[in-house]
C-alpha cells in the first residue's frame, strides 16, 4: 500500500476510534422483532421506490398508445421512443446515486430518506400531468434523481442496522417487501393500461396511484431512528447510545456495561472524507471491481425486467396479453428473495452472484427460444428469480464492503455505473431488439453475464461473518 492510502486508510480508522464500542455492540445485537420491525419499515418505505421504478416498463405500452412515444425509433439515440423513456429514468438515478450519494453520508440515513421520497413522488406527479413526450422525459428523470439517493441510502441503513450474521438474510427479506410492488403495479398495469377510466389515459392512473399510496409510508418513517453507527462516527454518541439500548433492550440483551463505557468515549467527529479518498488504496481496486460489475449486472436486471412486455410483443402476443404475462411473472419478484433467505448467509456473497448470473444467462437464451406461452412464463419466472438471487446479493455486498464514513458515497459512486449502463441499455435493447430480435438482446444480456462471473469470482472479497469496517 502506498504511502497516501496508508494515511488515508489511518485517518478514517482514527476518526473511528471513539465509536468501536458502538460497532461491537451492533454487531453481537441478537435478532428481535424490534429490529426486523424497522428493516420492514425501511422496506416499505422502498416499495414504493421499486412501484415507481418499475412502471417504466409496464406503462410504456399505455404511453406508446397514448401517441406519446413509440416502441422504437429510426435513430439510435431517438428521443420519442420507449427506450428513451427508460434512458430518462436511469439518467436521473445515475445523477442520485453519483453525485448525491454524499448527503446521507452527511446529514444522516434518516433524513436523506425521508426527503428524497417527497422529491420524486412530487417529480412523479408532475410527470403523469405532462402531454408532450419531452414533458414525460423531463420529469421522469428528475423523479428518477430522487429514487436513485433513496436506494443507495436504504441499502447503507440496513448494513448498518443488522449484525454480518444475519445481514443477508435481511437484504432478503428487504427485497421480498420492497418487491411485492411488481406484481402490484403489474396487475394495475394489465387492468388499467388498456381503458380510459373518467377519459384520462390508464397509464396515467398507474403513476398517480403509487404517488398516492408513497404518502401514508412517509408517515410511517418519521417513526425509524437514525442509524447509531452513523451517529457514533459523526461524534453523536449519546443519541447513538440511546437508540442501541433500545435496540438491545428489544432482544433482552444486558447492554448496562457496554453502554458505560461507550457514553465515555469522547464524542469525536468523523474525520473529514471525500470522494478522493475512494480513488487510493485500500479502497480503489473495490471501486474498479464494483463498477465494472454494476456495468455488466444492469443488463440481465433492467435489460429484462423493462422491457418484459415489449420483449413478448415481439414474439407475437397481442398488448393485452402480454400484460396479462408480465404480470404473472411478477409473482417471482417477492418470491425468490424469501427462498434465497434460506442460503443467504450460508455462502459467500460472490458465489451466489456468479451462479445468478449464470442462470441469468441460461434462462435468458431459452426465453428467445421458446413461443409456447406457458414455457415463456416459466422462462421469465426463472430469469426474475435469477434477477433478484443477484440483486439482494449486491445491494447487500456493495455496502459492506466499504467503511461507515464513506458507505453511502462509495456505494453511490459504484452503484451509479449500473444507471449508466441501464441508461444506454434502453437504446441498446431497441435498437437491437429491431435490428436482431429478442434473441439478439438475451446474446447481449449473457454475454454481459460472463463478465460478472469472471469479475466477482475471481476480484470478489470474502465478507462472510466479518462485521462492518473490519
Amino acid at each position: 500500500m502506498s504511502a497516501v492510502g496508508i494515511d488515508a486508510a489511518t485517518n478514517l480508522a482514527t476518526a473511528s476510534d471513539g465509536s468501536d464500542e458502538i460497532s461491537r455492540r451492533l454487531e453481537s445485537l441478537p435478532a428481535s422483532s424490534y429490529l426486523w420491525r424497522l428493516v420492514i419499515l425501511l422496506s416499505l418505505g422502498g416499495w414504493f421506490e421499486v412501484y415507481d421504478l418499475f412502471f417504466t416498463g409496464y406503462i410504456a405500452p399505455g404511453l406508446n398508445r397514448s401517441g406519446l412515444l413509440t416502441t422504437t425509433t429510426q435513430a439510435f439515440f431517438g428521443f420519442s421512443g420507449i427506450g428513451a423513456f427508460v434512458a430518462a429514468t436511469f439518467a436521473g438515478l445515475f445523477v442520485g446515486t453519483f453525485a448525491l450519494g454524499f448527503l446521507a453520508d452527511r446529514f444522516g440515513r434518516r433524513a436523506i430518506f425521508t426527503y428524497a421520497l417527497l422529491g420524486y413522488t412530487a417529480a412523479t406527479v408532475a410527470m403523469a400531468c405532462q402531454t408532450s413526450s419531452d414533458g414525460v422525459l423531463l420529469w421522469r428523470f428528475i423523479a428518477g434523481i430522487g429514487i436513485g439517493v433513496e436506494i443507495i441510502t436504504i441499502d447503507a441503513y440496513i448494513t448498518e442496522l443488522v449484525p454480518s450474521r444475519m445481514r443477508g438474510r435481511a437484504f432478503a427479506v428487504n427485497q421480498a417487501v420492497m418487491f411485492t410492488a411488481v406484481p402490484v403495479v403489474a396487475a394495475l398495469s394489465w387492468w388499467l393500461v388498456p381503458l380510459q377510466p373518467y377519459g384520462i389515459d390508464g397509464w396515467r392512473w398507474v403513476v398517480l396511484i403509487g404517488a398516492a399510496g408513497s404518502m401514508a409510508i412517509w408517515i410511517l418513517r418519521l417513526y425509524v431512528p437514525e442509524s447509531p453507527l452513523w451517529l457514533a462516527r459523526h461524534g453523536r454518541t449519546a443519541e447513538a447510545v440511546k437508540i442501541l439500548a433500545t435496540l438491545e433492550a428489544s432482544a433482552g440483551a444486558a447492554s448496562t456495561r457496554p453502554q458505560a463505557r461507550a457514553a465515555a468515549a469522547p464524542a469525536r467527529p468523523a474525520a473529514k472524507a471525500g470522494y478522493a479518498e475512494l480513488f487510493r488504496p485500500p479502497y480503489l481496486s473495490l471501486v474498479a471491481l464494483f463498477m465494472i460489475f454494476n456495468l455488466c449486472q444492469a443488463f440481465g436486471v433492467y435489460g429484462f425486467a423493462n422491457w418484459v412486455p415489449a420483449l413478448l410483443v415481439q414474439k407475437g402476443i397481442t398488448v393485452t396479453k402480454s400484460l396479462q404475462y408480465s404480470f404473472i411473472i411478477a409473482f417471482a419478484y417477492p418470491i425468490a428473495p424469501l427462498l434465497a433467505a434460506s442460503f443467504a448467509d450460508k455462502f459467500e456473497r460472490k458465489w451466489i452472484i456468479c451462479g445468478a448470473a449464470a442462470a441469468i444467462g441460461a434462462f435468458g437464451m431459452a426465453f428467445s427460444q421458446f413461443t409456447e406461452p406457458a414455457l415463456l412464463i416459466l422462462c421469465g419466472v426463472l430469469i426474475t428469480a435469477s434477477n433478484m438471487t443477484l440483486s439482494y446479493a449486491y445491494h447487500a455486498y456493495q455496502t459492506e464492503v466499504f467503511p461507515t464514513s464513506i458507505r453511502a458515497r462509495a456505494a453511490g459512486l459504484v452503484y451509479s455505473m449500473s444507471r449508466v449502463s441501464a441508461t444506454f441499455s434502453g437504446f441498446i435493447v431497441a435498437f437491437t431488439l429491431r435490428e436482431a430480435g429478442v434473441g439478439g438482446v438475451f446474446g447481449l444480456i449473457t454475454a454481459a453475464m460472463v463478465i460478472v462471473i469472471v469479475a466477482m469470482a475471481a476480484f470478489g472479497p470474502n465478507v462472510r461473518g466479518k462485521p462492518l469496517d473490519a
